[in-house]
């Protein structure tokens, strides 16, 4: 059994300390639901966006396969008939294949490289487009990116805008996971801190 006045000098001194309800360290962070949230969100957004980019990949790497086989037939068989189109050929085939390889690492030097790519692909299919519309002759055959990639239904044209949009995306959701962690970083400083003081 133990002494009654042991257990009034513990009653006694748990009321000589107010604070120790109130003990910071003892709540939950008051921004522990909001970056559950926010975590929660940027990664169905990461989910979506990633969806996205395996879609991309594959299309680029299918037209880089493509493109490639092609400029290479041209080129060994026929590239007197037709040198200045062939020779495009193989420049965009060229292109596909470092913006597939790229998109698949995408991180940092790739990511520029990816940028890179695609916007010369872009500038490609629309100078070669108009180029073939306005000027027939210089071409004799089509090539990948003539009539703006109409041979191959268009896709040339608007590939390269999707992946410049999901490159955009992906630097903005990296910008914003920085800056949560930042903040959460900061947060935590001043928590701690904050408890430091009890």
């Amino acid at each position: 059994m133990v002494p009654k006045h042991s257990v009034k000098r513990t009653k006694h001194a748990a009321a000589q300390h107010p604070n120790t309800a109130q003990h910071p360290n003892t709540a939950q962070h008051p921004n522990t639901a909001q970056h559950g949230a926010v975590n929660e969100r940027t990664a169905k957004q990461r989910s979506r966006g990633s969806g996205m980019g395996r879609v991309l990949i594959v299309v680029y790497l299918i037209l880089a396969v493509a493109a490639t086989g092609r400029s290479f037939y041209q080129i060994v068989s026929k590239f007197d008939e037709a040198p200045f189109a062939y020779s495009l050929s193989a420049l965009a085939a060229l292109v596909y294949v470092v913006a597939t390889i790229a998109l698949i690492k995408r991180r940092g030097i790739w990511r520029t490289v990816a940028w890179i790519a695609l916007v010369f692909e872009f500038s490609g299919v629309v100078i070669v487009g108009i180029l073939s519309l306005t000027h027939p002759e210089l071409f004799g055959h089509p090539s990948v990116w003539s009539h703006f990639g109409g041979g191959y239904l268009c896709i040339p044209l608007f590939l390269p805008i999707l992946g410049m949009l999901w490159l955009k995306n992906g630097d903005e959701m990296d910008r914003d996971a920085a800056e949560e962690a930042a903040a959460e970083t900061d947060s935590n400083r001043g928590y701690s801190a904050e408890g430091s003081l009890y």
